[in-house]
């Protein structure tokens, strides 16, 4: 009798040992990180087009701060806008044009914001051109084209990239017959190189990361067209200090070489 008894208090204290083992080891610690040791998340909503650039910079960046774990949510700039109007976990936000940045501010979501660089359009082929495709003109009569959406419709949503493209063929005076219209840039790029499209309108950098997967063609004109990328933190981070961290490192020397490596332009730039 003794013997059970000492058996089932020895599984008890083994049992209650092992509970508080895995209280400490799921312990998420505070929002800021300190008190656990553990890096604190930092949830960056980010233009689809920053995912290179972005992807380098998380690199960079955690390495000078080994508290701060960047986890990152790229989309359509639109889509940003929808998912912390919803009430999603974002700390920062970076966006694609003013536009989507200004919808957040007149919401209350974001208070200060800043341009940390500019974009513009070029035309993308698959490697080889097989469909021959010199620019926006009548190569394109016989050409399957993608482009961002350029206008709200039928339950779509406006797109940064699709804005700019609207302007532009505003301003060449040009008729597109696209066979789809993309909610996110990365989309036309990926059906480009897939081979699904003979050309597409897209942002230099989408060129950039392309590589020598796509053909790269100027389109006269398109350095009138830029697009501002804004950066701030959204009100309701639960880790503003470090978010705003990321948002400076973001326009820092570092930051904004990086970014020109993969194709953007300074702040307010047009083309090279």
């Amino acid at each position: 009798m003794h013997r059970r008894i000492a058996a089932v208090f020895g599984a008890a204290l083994l049992f209650l040992s092992a509970c508080s083992d895995d209280a400490a080891s799921n312990s998420t610690g505070s929002p800021s990180g300190g008190a656990s040791g553990k890096a604190a998340k930092v949830n960056v909503f980010a233009a689809a087009s920053l995912k290179e650039s972005f992807g380098e910079m998380e690199k960079k960046f955690e390495s000078a701060h080994p508290d701060v774990d960047l986890v990152f949510n790229f989309a359509g700039s639109q889509e940003l806008v929808e998912q912390i109007n919803s009430g999603a976990p974002a700390d920062v936000v970076a966006t694609a044009n003013t536009t989507t940045m200004d919808a957040l501010k007149s919401g209350g979501k974001v208070a200060d914001t800043k341009i940390f660089a500019s974009n513009t359009l070029v035309l993308i082929t698959p490697k080889g051109n097989p469909a021959k495709v010199t620019g926006l003109n009548s190569s394109l009569d016989k050409a399957k084209l993608v482009i961002c959406t350029p206008k709200a419709s039928a339950g779509g949503k406006t797109v940064p990239c699709g804005t700019a493209t609207a302007e532009l063929v505003k301003k060449l005076g040009v008729k597109l017959n696209p066979v789809s219209e993309e909610q996110k840039v990365t989309d036309v790029r990926s059906k480009v190189i897939s081979g699904e499209a003979d050309a597409g309108i897209v942002y230099r950098t989408d060129a950039v990361a392309g590589g020598k997967e796509v053909e790269t063609i100027e389109i006269p004109g398109a350095d009138k067209i830029v697009n501002d990328y804004p950066v701030g933190v959204v009100k309701a981070s639960k880790n503003s200090s470090k978010a705003k961290a990321f948002a400076e490192y973001v326009t820092s020397r570092e930051g904004q070489a990086t970014l020109k490596k993969h194709g953007f332009n300074e702040a307010g730039a047009g083309g090279r």
